[in-house]
């Protein structure tokens, strides 16, 4: 694997170019450019069908790309598959979280650090003793079958296993979806949180207001395309996001 690329003590751990993603002769994403520093939150933003879910499926080699992409310092070619990517510690919480739901909450955890354990490692434990630290409800219900938690649970449990991959990029796709406004703010307090621990996160969101307080820098996604970018702070006080997204509320 080349060096990663670094500015002054900033490393790149992904860069984006050119990115552009089609549906048939659909186009869904054109021409896209994004970068993620280590340790940094940086969101996504965008109204529904703007192409977010499809940013992160082409990111995660889920769906065929046209573009650079480089993670790592290493160029990602058009045969790049999500067992390397894993392997090489990028990790997606998808919007539907897909969890077993015939199976505890420790078995799914235990899931998450699979492809870890197959190439010889063997700390599981310790990182699900970690996963239980940043979410103490999950400790709680580790024997409880996953199909019984709350979508909130769920939702913690679907970002612990993947933390059990030991992410060094952690791709979360509308962590808020179908959340009760105090588990909204509880779920991205804990993504805040993540960040202390050195993980890169790029965050897809439509709730704007919460992703735009948790994270360094933002992206505003339309129709495919990019439409504003930069600090998380000066885009919440855009005026053009403010009406957009924010609503009168986000003067405030």
């Amino acid at each position: 694997m080349s060096a990663l690329l670094s500015q002054g003590e900033r490393v790149v751990i992904l860069e984006v170019n050119e990115l552009s993603v089609s549906y048939g002769k659909i186009p869904a994403l054109h021409g896209l450019a994004l970068k993620v520093h280590r340790g940094e939150i940086v969101t996504v933003i965008g109204p529904n069908g703007a192409g977010k879910t499809t940013l992160l499926c082409a990111l995660m080699g889920l769906l065929p790309a046209r573009g650079e992409i480089v993670y790592l310092g290493e160029q990602q070619g058009v045969g790049r598959s999500v067992e390397k990517l894993v392997r090489q510690g990028m990790t997606l919480v998808p919007e539907k979280r897909e969890l077993f739901a015939e199976m505890s909450v420790a078995d799914n955890l235990l899931l998450g650090a699979f492809d870890r354990y197959r190439v010889g490692h063997r700390d599981e434990l310790e990182t699900m003793d970690q996963v239980f630290d940043v979410f103490p409800r999950l400790m709680e219900r580790r024997q409880q079958m996953a199909g019984t938690l709350s979508g909130g649970e769920r939702q913690m449990l679907a970002m612990g296993r993947a933390l059990m991959a030991k992410p060094r990029l952690l791709l979360l796709d509308e962590p808020s979806l179908g959340l009760a406004p105090l588990i909204i703010k509880e779920i991205f307090r804990t993504i805040a949180q993540l960040k202390k621990t050195g993980v890169a996160i790029l965050l897809v969101e439509q709730n704007a207001r919460a992703a735009l307080q948790v994270s360094d820098y933002g992206y505003v996604l339309e129709t495919g395309e990019l439409s504003l970018q930069g600090p998380s702070r000066e885009l919440a006080s855009d005026e053009r996001v403010i009406e957009s997204y924010l609503g009168l509320g986000g003067r405030h």
